[in-house]
């Protein structure tokens, strides 16, 4: 017959090989989400193009770019990250499908790269050359529109937390383990 001290102990010290050996996940970054999403299709340009990853992005670690349907590059300036996000400055140009290539490094020091594209119904006409005769053609005077600030982003750390809800499952079931190996051995004792 099996002693209840001794099912006690093994169990106590699985439990505390189990909780103590318990370390964060070290695992590859993935995209959740994109705007414009993966497979739009756009009547009207965005002004960014912005991905958002399952852990926080390293600014120095990150590349984001955007090529249009001739193969020219959409995308202007270095991408910015914001925590989980990084974006980068859209520029439009013909109808037809944009490519969104991404490189990610991530906690467990591998480069995760993808693409995903949308389509621009509506291209943008590429600006006028200007007269042959190098004298500016007369144009109406336009309304200057009136310009709203972007909210300014969080500030968000770049390290990542580890969990504190695995450890709390952890302890409860040890406690319970614990408390009823207990009960147990002070009912047999009387």
């Amino acid at each position: 017959m099996v002693r209840v001290p001794g099912v006690l102990l093994a169990v106590f010290v699985g439990m505390l090989a189990v909780l103590l050996g318990a370390a964060p996940a070290q695992a590859h970054n993935v995209l959740t989400g994109s705007d414009p999403a993966d497979g739009a299709e756009l009547a009207q340009a965005p002004e960014t193009v912005r991905l958002t990853f399952l852990a926080n992005l390293n600014q120095e670690q990150t590349e984001l770019s955007v090529t249009g349907p001739d193969g020219a590059a959409a995308s202007t300036g270095a991408p910015v990250v914001d925590g989980k996000a990084v974006s980068v400055p859209f520029r439009p140009g013909p109808a037809g499908e944009y490519t969104v290539d991404y490189n990610v490094l991530s906690t467990d020091g591998h480069w995760v790269k993808g693409t995903l594209a949308f389509t621009m119904t509506v291209g943008v006409e590429p600006t006028a050359d200007p007269s042959p005769t190098g004298v500016p053609s007369p144009t109406a005077a336009e309304p200057t529109p009136e310009v709203t600030p972007a909210p300014t982003p969080q500030a968000t750390s770049s390290t990542e937390s580890t969990p504190w809800w695995p450890w709390l499952v952890g302890a409860v079931v040890l406690l319970v383990a614990v408390a009823a190996g207990a009960f147990f051995v002070r009912r047999r004792s009387t």
